[in-house]
């Protein structure tokens, strides 16, 4: 018998028809990239979903209520949905750290109104007005202050007003604890246009105090092996950077094959930003350098993800710049980071946006953390976030094209005269499937040099074990088009 079969026995006596399905050769094409996201971030006791467990949402109102109405973690995912709203999204929530301090704010008012307005304030980005009658006292306008927050539960913060003879002073209390709540960016007047009713001062402190962050690293073992290609971190700072950094390292590796990337920002000047970026090194994290935006970096971390997650799926290799960051408010225009700071930031890992005249924030460019090698040295090789993201599909469609096109087959050497029909491979079947998907590759426009890569291939069979097939494959990945250079030569 010269036909492999899979269920058909090779002898039998009953007479019949005997005809199995093979699905071996029915697919063709490349995998289908999934981008499943996980959001890790902290919860508020309200939310009825268990702290460490995983938890899939459909919506930010699904999240508000599993994780709590304002807390880091809803505000996570209901920024995250408002930019891609067709990924498969899951969560894991933090309880705040024991012991953990709030951030606190003060918003001190005086008067009285000498006209009738509107105070334009902005928590974490999201504008509150707050309507001013004319002669109104301070103390009147504290109360309308604290009432206004007080009706946007989704905030992620609490407002007190103080008692006798401070009453003109408005408290603001970050729902969860830690360092995040610093971040958690507390102004008025933020828009053209805007101004403080005439007569009304309002002075405010930036919020401050919150310390003890919880760890994530009992977050890794109840991921287990679950692949989840975006993660969103919802701090990031040195101990949970190193942390991610760790896991992702030991799950993108050859042993587990799990690809994620993992997506952070941080507000600062371009210095603190750079002195963080300078002691990060990851080609598996990328951080976006937030500047003064009013968003808190939790939820510009989710919308950074969320751009480059959805639209990398599509095509990994396509680069993301001009990307819009769909809901991250942008800094005011005199606060923006110049092209001279940009460019520096890029240089320190920590990727960088910018700005259009109607004031949408667009990915300038989207880099990882990557910058030196084992030895110290600087190096390129995985600057660009679109560079891990198209090895990982490459690797990903390779593993596919392998297992689907040869699931139990026999393996003998070139040149074996096994008869047509049998479940056998040969290195030479190996190397002409691997020459058969670089064109696939080449043609969905991911690699090139197709000459070189047919040369460079190599495919063996091992010496020291005979069930098994060695291959060098070198792929020239594709570049991105990001700068074009030209001289002007004119003449008169």
């Amino acid at each position: 018998m010269t036909i492999s079969f899979n269920t058909i026995p090779a002898s039998f006596r009953t007479p019949g028809q005997h005809i199995e399905f093979d699905a071996s050769r029915a697919v063709s094409g490349l995998a289908r990239i999934e981008n499943r996201v996980l959001l890790i971030g902290q919860k508020l006791a309200a939310g009825t979903a268990a702290a460490l467990t995983i938890a899939p949402i459909t919506s930010g109102s699904e999240a508000a209520a599993l994780f709590g109405l304002g807390s880091q973690l809803a505000r996570m995912a209901a920024a995250y949905f408002g930019a891609d709203g067709f990924s498969e999204v899951h969560a894991i929530p933090l309880d705040d750290a024991g012991g953990s301090a709030k951030a606190t704010s003060t918003l001190t008012v005086t008067g009285p109104a000498t006209a009738a307005g509107t105070i334009a304030l902005m928590i974490a980005g999201e504008r509150i007005a707050v309507g001013v009658a004319q002669a109104a006292i301070a103390n009147t306008i504290a109360a309308a202050i604290a009432a206004a927050i007080t009706a946007r539960p989704d905030l992620p913060v609490t407002a007190a007003v103080g008692g006798a003879p401070n009453q003109h002073v408005v408290t603001l209390t970050a729902r969860n604890g830690g360092t995040s709540g610093n971040d958690i960016d507390v102004r008025h007047s933020h828009f053209a246009g805007e101004a403080l009713p005439a007569g009304v001062g309002l002075a405010v402190t930036a919020m401050a105090g919150g310390a003890t962050d919880p760890s994530i690293d009992a977050v890794w073992p109840v991921l287990g092996d679950n692949h989840y290609r975006t993660i969103v971190l919802g701090l990031i700072d040195a101990t949970t950077y190193a942390s991610a950094a760790a896991e992702l390292d030991d799950r993108a590796g050859s042993a587990r094959m799990l690809e994620s990337i993992a997506y952070g920002a941080r507000r600062g000047t371009q210095g603190t930003l750079a002195a963080f970026g300078a002691s990060l090194n990851s080609e598996l994290v990328s951080v976006l350098g937030a500047g003064s935006s009013p968003t808190c970096p939790s939820q510009v971390a989710a919308i950074y993800a969320a751009a480059c997650g959805y639209f990398s799926a599509i095509d990994p290799a396509r680069p993301l710049q001009t990307l819009a960051l769909k809901g991250m408010v942008a800094p005011k225009v005199e606060a923006r980071f110049t092209r001279a700071q940009r460019e520096l930031l890029l240089r320190d890992g920590i990727s960088t946006f910018t700005v259009t005249q109607s004031g949408t924030c667009l990915i300038e460019r989207a880099i990882t953390t990557y910058q030196t090698d084992d030895f110290g040295l600087a190096d390129v090789s995985w600057l660009d976030l679109e560079t891990p993201l198209t090895l990982f599909f490459l690797r990903a469609s390779l593993r596919a094209r392998i297992a689907q096109k040869f699931p139990r087959h026999k393996l003998a050497s070139d040149g074996t005269r096994y008869g047509a029909g049998q479940a056998i491979v040969t290195p030479s079947t190996i190397r002409a499937e691997l020459l058969a998907l670089a064109r696939e590759w080449e043609e969905a426009g991911l690699v090139e040099n197709l000459d070189q890569y047919k040369a460079d291939l190599i495919v063996e069979r091992d010496a020291g074990d005979p069930n098994r097939i060695n291959a060098l494959v070198p792929p020239d990945i594709v570049n991105q088009f990001r700068a074009f250079a030209a001289a002007i030569q004119f003449r008169l």
